[in-house]
């Protein structure tokens, strides 16, 4: 008995993949004949399909618990024949997907094009596109009005960075002379180091005068 209900149980599920295998076939033939169906028998044909694909998709689900009660030495085979057939509904269902999405932008776009011949353009309507037109080109032109103020105003950073650098430099020779010179004239450990502690000082002014101008010219690119 358990013997001839695992043979019926084979048996169903042989005729079930092969049926299903087929709805597989003739719904790929459905897809090669798309482009040469229009009107209404193209959402009859859209709907078929769909009734098809969901009907391929109930089928992998019932082999896939059938799947279980086959004999072990079977088992692998008739899983590698059951994935190709859940590749092939993914792959369907994919380029259905696409199908409908180009076919509802055609029907989109000849909408748009019927009420732009469709449409009677009048004086206002004239009046109106100059005016877009007008105010396009004002935006334009102050969009390049920024960009040359903002070139403008990063050169001029440029220069005071590069004048803050070259005054860096100057302040280090100057310090180094005043050591040489306090060296000469022998000046004391104390003021030696009322010296530097100024330079030093002077170190943090320069260094906080760069960081302003960073900031300004930060501003300045990110909200003009």
């Amino acid at each position: 008995m358990n013997a001839n209900l695992m043979s019926f149980l084979q048996n169903k599920m042989e005729a079930l993949y092969h049926q299903t295998n087929r709805m597989v076939l003739e719904t790929q033939e459905y897809f090669h004949n798309l482009d040469r169906i229009v009107g209404d028998d193209s959402d009859n044909t859209d709907k078929e399909i769909q009734e098809r694909l969901n009907s391929i998709s109930k089928n992998c689900e019932k082999l896939s618990i059938m799947l279980f009660k086959e004999p072990l030495a079977k088992r692998h085979n008739t899983k590698l024949k059951l994935d190709q057939l859940k590749y092939d509904l993914q792959h369907l269902q994919a380029g259905f997907r696409s199908y409908q999405f180009a076919k509802q932008r055609k029907k989109q776009d000849e909408l748009e094009r019927e009420q732009l011949l469709s449409r009677r353009f009048t004086t206002t309507d004239s009046e109106n596109t100059t005016i877009l037109i007008d105010h396009n080109l004002q935006h334009q032109q102050s969009l390049v009005n920024v960009n040359n103020r903002t070139d403008e105003l990063l050169n001029a950073g440029m220069t005071m960075l590069n004048n803050i650098r070259e005054q860096g430099m100057t302040m280090k020779s100057t310090q180094l002379r005043i050591r040489n010179i306090a060296n000469t004239l022998g000046l004391s450990n104390t003021t030696m180091r009322l010296i530097e502690k100024r330079v030093q000082q002077d170190k943090y002014i320069l260094l906080g005068g760069m960081a302003i101008t960073l900031v300004i010219i930060f501003v300045v690119i990110v909200y003009f």
